[in-house]
């Protein structure tokens, strides 16, 4: 017996079309899909895989609609190879020149 949502699939598309859509790496839709934050993959076939396009483009427009925060730097005092210096708190001497 069908769901809801199996009825609401009107168009898929396939990995190279979904690559054409969102340019992101196959491992970082992967790692998405797996975090629940972008649309999951289903397999028609052993071999095949594919995404409900209506699926995609919510997701995009859902995107679009809001900002992505900038993450945050690396906290370049944990370094263990190679640590930060503290820097020169006496000023530098002028260099003597002609």
């Amino acid at each position: 017996m069908p769901g809801e949502r199996d009825a609401a699939i009107t168009k898929t598309i396939r990995r190279q079309q979904l690559r054409e859509i969102v340019p992101l790496a196959d491992s970082t839709i992967y790692e998405m899909e797996q975090r629940g934050e972008f649309p999951r993959r289903f397999a028609l076939t052993p071999r095949c895989v594919v995404w409900d396009l209506g699926e995609v483009q919510a997701w995009l427009a859902a995107r679009r609609s809001k900002p992505i925060l900038l993450a945050p730097g690396p906290d370049v005092n944990q370094r263990r190879t190679r640590p930060v210096r503290e820097p020169d708190r006496a000023p530098r001497p002028a260099s003597e020149g002609a």
